[in-house]
């Protein structure tokens, strides 16, 4: 495989070379090469990642169509090379309608660092929130059309194959941990969602900027990114006692119809975005459920401000997911609520730039929290140096807490 993976990588970039001398005139192109090295600060110190990144973007654009490709390399000293297309598609323009046709990132949404209306494009969370979110957001194969009118648009996007969350590996520091009574098997038998039409997802959004606010309000027939656990329980008849459990990931349709909002009030930026989820499954404890989940409705929303002073950017969110109708036995809090807290300002010249982004889980007292200081040290070559704190024991932060890590990116930009 790592054989395979070294020449697959040579003639692909081969042949970038050869397209780009072929048809310099007509070609734009550029990318940028990347190490990435993170050092676990707990324990024995190890690496918690090495990576040294090729990033390609090849795009051209003519009277009425254009193209962009954009294929990236992970290359690890421990582990199979990883080479992938993030988009690949084509443009067709009309004069008030536009044709988008293949792979492409979908970005939604007035948010930071969180998804509510930013679904259309799966997420890659093999490295949990820590990638950078234009590779933390995958491309999806789809067809978008957009048609404007004033300064209105209407989009539509047809998606024909669903592609769902890349999770981490089990042997991955980033598992989600699970707590479970007895040791679980496994079963993915139906995790996948076969490719046919009635298997499609579509999504719709209207957006408009005015004078006053620029608003999106969408909606979107999908599949759950994330796979919900069905657990099935082995009892023994004679002491009732539990003595096994299989649990079956499995995808279901989720309805979505949401928007989000963007306004100036005096030196504020005031950002606000919701979603409404119809047939949503969550775990159950409750003993009457076969599988240990329910269908239920929920909401997630936010608001937002934006303000700077001083020549300090500040940022704050506040999020919140409510789960309607709830009971008791749901395994996940009725409201779950976090907040995140961005802070930044450049030195000489926009060269040097420190920066602080934080979430913070206000359920579990857990946070994340994401110091980081960037050099353009010349043309085209960065040096960032930061850290990834988690602070709590238990909770979506908390639980990495033995994943504290010092990380540098060193990077060169063509």
């Amino acid at each position: 495989m790592r054989t395979f993976h070294f020449k697959f990588s040579w003639v692909v970039l081969a042949l970038f070379v050869f397209i780009n001398r072929a048809d310099a005139q007509e070609l734009n192109w550029s990318g940028y090469v990347r190490n990435y090295t993170g050092l676990l600060l707990k324990g024995n110190n190890e690496y918690a990642i090495i990576q040294n990144t090729f990033n390609l973007n090849i795009e051209q654009s003519r009277d009425r169509t254009g193209f962009k490709v954009n294929p990236y390399i992970y290359q690890y000293p421990n582990r199979d090379m990883e080479i992938g297309l993030r988009e690949a598609y084509m443009d067709i323009y009309f004069d008030a309608f536009d044709l988008r046709i293949g792979k492409q990132q979908i970005i939604w949404g007035k948010a930071d660092g969180v998804f509510i209306t930013d679904i259309v494009s799966p997420k890659d969370l093999s490295e949990f929130l820590l990638r950078d979110f234009d590779e933390i957001r995958m491309g999806v194969t789809s067809i978008k059309a957009n048609y404007y009118l004033g300064d209105n648009t209407f989009e539509f996007v047809l998606v024909p194959y669903f592609s769902s969350t890349q999770m981490p590996d089990r042997s991955s520091i980033w598992f989600p941990q699970m707590d479970f009574p007895v040791q679980p098997e496994f079963d993915y038998s139906k995790n996948e969602v076969p490719a046919s039409l009635e298997n499609s997802e579509i999504f719709v959004k209207y957006s408009a900027i005015t004078s006053a606010i620029d608003f999106e309000i969408m909606g979107g027939y999908m599949w759950d990114d994330d796979p919900t656990m069905h657990i099935a329980k082995m009892v023994d008849q004679v002491t009732f006692q539990l003595t096994g459990l299989t649990v079956t990931p499995r995808h279901h349709r989720l309805g979505l119809a949401g928007g989000s909002f963007s306004t100036t009030l005096g030196g504020f930026v005031v950002r606000g975005e919701g979603a409404y989820y119809d047939g949503k499954y969550f775990n159950s404890a409750d003993p009457a459920l076969n599988d240990g989940t329910v269908k239920i409705n929920y909401l997630h929303y936010l608001i937002g401000v934006d303000y700077t002073l001083w020549g300090i950017r500040l940022s704050s969110q506040f999020i919140q997911q409510t789960i309607l109708d709830y009971d008791a036995y749901i395994d996940n809090y009725e409201y779950e609520n976090t907040m995140t807290v961005l802070a930044s300002k450049d030195y000489l010249r926009e060269t040097l730039r420190f920066e602080l982004f934080s979430y913070i889980g206000l359920n579990n007292s857990d946070a994340l929290i994401r110091p980081k200081v960037t050099y353009d040290l010349a043309d085209g070559f960065e040096v960032l140096l930061g850290a990834n704190i988690f602070v709590g024991n238990s909770g979506r932060f908390g639980q990495y807490d033995n994943n504290d890590m010092v990380y540098t990116k060193i990077r060169y930009s063509f």
